[in-house]
């Protein structure tokens, strides 16, 4: 039987954060899906599109990681990937209150399912997306929170009108 996780997010965008738990877990697990959840309650600045194809470039040669985007339960999203494990990244402790509640309505769900928490690495502790989609509307530099490849499609003038939803631009 395969070990295969799913970590969800809204990955809004891609952040070095995002990319440090993932490298870290691949020696955790056979296969890692990064999931793209679509939720209701937020308006995500990137679309779907974009952000399933930073994951699949900084992946492109990674033939453990897979991502999609989905909607609705992640435990429901977990049994369609085969996961038996949900990956979740913890910055600090309020994280880990949060996480826990989350980890335990996915166990209720589906008792098959197990929550890892990886802690982030302490350069990482304050990159957060919604901070770094901050910068990014008040054009402060983002380099050092990005991966190169999102980085460079954020310089790239042809495509920023296609990277961010209509109502946000860059």
């Amino acid at each position: 039987m395969s070990r295969i996780c799913l970590f969800p997010g809204t990955f809004d965008p891609v952040t070095l954060g995002h990319v440090d738990i993932i490298n870290r877990s691949l020696g955790l697990f056979d296969k890692v899906v990064i999931g793209i959840g679509k939720n209701a309650n937020k308006a995500p600045m990137f679309t779907d599109e974009q952000r399933l194809n930073w994951i699949r470039e900084i992946y492109k040669n990674e033939p453990k990681v897979d991502a999609l985007v989905y909607e609705g339960l992640t435990a429901q999203c977990c049994k369609e990937v085969g996961a038996k494990y949900i990956l979740r990244g913890i910055r600090y402790v309020n994280d880990f209150e949060y996480e826990k509640a989350i980890a335990d309505m996915n166990r209720s769900l589906d008792s098959s399912i197990e929550t890892i928490f990886l802690t982030c690495l302490p350069k990482f502790t304050s990159v957060a997306s919604t901070l770094v989609r901050d910068v990014i509307r008040n054009g402060g530099d983002v380099s050092q929170f990005l991966p190169d490849i999102v980085y460079r499609s954020l310089k790239k003038p042809v495509l920023k009108e296609g990277l961010i939803k209509q109502h946000e631009k860059v």
